[in-house]
């Protein structure tokens, strides 16, 4: 009874650790950035009369993009990155293209060069995640049906694996946002063309989603090593 407990426990938070990390992987909404100001037009150079402009910021493994939007309160809350609150104009680039979260077109300095390798390692320790953490799952299906230890014991490993993977694309992350995206100088460079120019930087809900994930996937992980180890030790 308790064995099929831990099992059943073990699926439940393996699954859902499994869906998790497969939705931070998927959705561009690792950090969010909204730039209020009023610049000149980038095509001739002239004021915008009609107030600041808004303009907002997602990002994710694959996609980078903005989008304008209005001034005024709220304008930057989280509720206008919602799908039904972007615009249908929106402009998306690849995110390894550009490792710094605004600035598109610095692509000729050194900081670039290191960011591009710093992003180069976070996107091998995202993908191990999630290819672990999947593996994990194939491997838990396998054993179910046999009452395998070896196999819990080897997808409760490698859930225990995709977690501390996903911990080091956290930290990684955290990392890059406050030290290595270059904001201060994005701002800096903003200013000397805009009024009463600002960034708003914020994490975005698949970067909320990666700790949840994690919490599952290690303890799912824990749940299958004991249940690995019962089966062992009630076949000897």
């Amino acid at each position: 009874m308790k064995l099929s407990v831990g099992i059943f426990f073990g699926g439940l938070f393996g699954a859902l650790g499994i869906l998790i990390f497969l939705v931070a992987f998927g959705t561009d909404y690792w950090l969010l950035a909204t730039e209020v100001g009023k610049c000149p037009d980038n095509r001739n150079k002239t004021w915008n009369e009609e107030g600041p402009v808004v303009t907002h910021h997602h990002e994710g493994f694959f996609w980078r993009c903005w989008f304008e939007g209005q001034a005024g309160n709220g304008a930057n809350s989280m509720s206008k990155f919602w799908f039904t609150n972007q615009s249908p104009s929106k402009n998306c680039t690849h995110a390894y293209l550009s490792p710094f979260p605004l600035n598109r077109d610095a692509n000729n300095t050194a900081a670039y060069d290191s960011a591009i390798i710093y992003r180069g390692f976070w996107t091998i320790f995202m993908l191990l995640g999630v290819v672990t953490i999947v593996a994990g799952g194939f491997f838990i299906i396998c054993a179910a049906p046999f009452s395998s230890h070896g196999l819990y014991k080897a997808g409760g490993g490698l859930f225990i694996t995709a977690g501390i993977f996903f911990s080091m694309v956290v930290v990684m992350y955290v990392i890059w946002v406050q030290a290595m995206s270059n904001l201060d100088n994005y701002k800096k460079s903003k200013l000397e063309v805009c009024v009463d120019f600002n960034v708003y930087v914020r994490y975005g809900w698949s970067f909320m989603l990666a700790p949840v994930g994690i919490f599952f996937s290690l303890f799912a992980g824990m749940l299958f090593l004991l249940v690995g180890r019962t089966i062992q030790l009630h076949t000897k």
